[in-house]
């Protein structure tokens, strides 16, 4: 079947030059008719003189119904006049418009028309026509509408839930979150919390970890806990996490599916439990503690008296094996038989005190968080700071790694510096009575930075502080001296570093490393 000749439709195959080359003036013509975009050109008054097949397709309209008629046939009152002075308004500066109205059909059902209209101007540039194309973008609105509805319900849906929420891509980075996690952003003094909840469940978890994300199973109710430090309390989470999988939608991946993952990390808080939990606890520690210190400060007299009397005890051997020389030379000494009774005696003596010193106690090698365990020396040392009038600088570190140990000793240890160091400030006298205690995560080992404004230690005794029965003017404390020696014990049983930091000018800074978990096996 022949198509009825057209108004616009070349009436022979005459050619039109484009750039060197020639094409049919018909292909042109064929080109508008056959395409899928609603294509419509009228005069300089906006009266339709051509309209292309898609156009009858979108509108409804035959193309003879709209030969001489308006645009604005198609025109609907829900469309703003502010859009049509906008179009208008670049039309008459001789600027094409590009937007989208509300366009009304044949039937009188209202569709979204994706418009484009250009001044079609001849070789003096004076207007002679408008071009128009248009295409039907109302499903494609529908479904943006029903996308961004359904991202509201569910920001919404997420927004008023009481816990934390976060949706992360596979770099960790957050798509998704709520307000309760965007509260906890700021209380994390500028760490992002999605970064500080994916290290610390890497690291308490370990390999358990890794194998939940590679099974897809997830985990649930993992307890982490963050120090924001600056004096507030430590706050508790208890995480659970779920990994989703869906189709990578980018481009790249149109022909070659691939599955994009994210992790849907949802954290409740459960700081006042932990508290509570915290007070029974401490209530037993107290106790725990007060025994422990009066076991070790028996440790440390009888250790003490046994090294005092082992020097005696040494001269009066040497004096003996001396005299007995003589006596096997043939000179009688008539004080070989006191000293050896006396020698005799004070062997007995050491031996009866090295049986009364208390063994220590044998503690399991675990996984301990410094940070908790100095909240806790603080906790025990509450009192006597409150009655000594001193500040503590407390700046932990919001997440610190694990470090393998014995809990018991390194309570000790840490308590036996503050102590010593509330002992230099006692000796001080007046002035600023502060201690500073900090935490770092390096990156193989943990920092512990113990810091007093007391008078300090003199640069001739840095080293020799750690040896028994050394102190310093005004350090003496109520110990017998044995305080840092024991700190050093405890360190080297931890494969750890203390020193006294030769760059502090003012008062005393011990700093302490320690290998972290994953650096030690014991």
């Amino acid at each position: 079947m022949t198509r009825p000749h057209h108004p616009f439709q070349p009436a022979n195959d005459h050619t039109i030059r484009v750039g060197e080359g020639a094409l049919p003036a018909r292909l042109f013509f064929e080109a508008v008719e056959q395409s899928s975009v609603a294509i419509s050109i009228t005069d300089a008054k906006a009266n339709i003189l051509y309209a292309n097949p898609a156009f009858t397709r979108v509108t409804g309209y035959e193309a003879a119904e709209v030969m001489g008629v308006n645009e604005s046939l198609l025109s609907d009152r829900r469309t703003p006049s502010l859009v049509y002075e906008t179009l208008w308004g670049r039309l008459r500066q001789l600027k094409p418009w590009t937007g989208v109205l509300v366009n009304r059909r044949k039937d009188g059902r209202r569709y979204l028309a994706e418009l484009s209209i250009a001044p079609v101007l001849d070789t003096q540039g004076h207007l002679t026509h408008y071009l128009g194309m248009h295409r039907d973008v109302t499903e494609m609105h529908q479904l943006e509408e029903q996308v961004r509805n359904q991202k509201a319900l569910i920001e919404s849906v997420v927004d008023a839930e009481p816990v934390v929420i976060a949706l992360l891509d596979e770099a960790g980075r957050v798509v998704l979150d709520n307000q309760e996690y965007k509260k906890l952003a700021g209380d994390m003094r500028g760490q992002e919390p999605a970064e500080a909840f994916l290290s610390a469940l890497s690291e308490s978890m370990g390999e358990a970890f890794e194998k939940a994300r590679s099974s897809g199973q997830g985990f649930v109710d993992h307890e982490v806990q963050f120090d924001p430090g600056a004096g507030r309390a430590p706050r508790w989470f208890s995480c659970s996490g779920t990994w989703i999988r869906e189709r990578d939608s980018s481009a790249d991946a149109f022909f070659e599916p691939r599955k994009v993952e994210y992790l849907m990390l949802v954290a409740k808080e459960v700081t006042e439990l932990k508290r509570q939990q915290e007070e029974m606890r401490m209530n037993a520690l107290r106790a725990l503690t007060a025994e422990s210190e009066l076991v070790e400060s028996m440790r440390e007299t009888l250790t003490g008296a046994v090294y005092q009397m082992q020097g005696p005890v040494n001269m009066i051997a040497a004096a003996t094996q001396l005299l007995e020389r003589r006596q096997g030379e043939g000179t009688a000494d008539p004080l070989l038989n006191v000293l050896q009774e006396a020698l005799a005696s004070g062997r007995q003596a050491l031996q009866t005190l090295e049986n009364c010193i208390p063994e220590e106690r044998d503690e399991a090698i675990i996984p301990v968080n410094l940070n908790a365990l100095l909240r806790e020396v603080l906790g025990l040392s509450t009192r006597r700071l409150l009655t000594s009038g001193v500040v503590v600088d407390w700046d932990p570190a919001p997440v610190l790694p694990n470090v393998l140990g014995r809990e018991g000793r390194l309570r000790g240890m840490f308590k036996q510096l503050v102590d010593n160091a509330l002992d230099a400030l006692d000796d001080s006298g007046t002035g600023r009575r502060e201690i500073r205690i900090a935490t770092q995560a390096l990156d193989d080992a943990v920092q512990v930075v113990i810091q007093d404004s007391g008078p300090g230690i003199p640069e001739s005794m840095r080293l020799r502080v750690f040896e028994p029965f050394v102190s310093t003017k005004g350090r003496s404390g109520s110990g017998a001296g044995m305080g840092l020696p024991m700190v050093q014990e405890v360190v080297n049983q931890h494969a750890g570093l203390v020193e006294v930091d030769p760059t502090c000018l003012e008062g005393c800074r011990i700093r302490l490393q320690f290998p972290n978990a994953s650096q030690r096996k014991l």
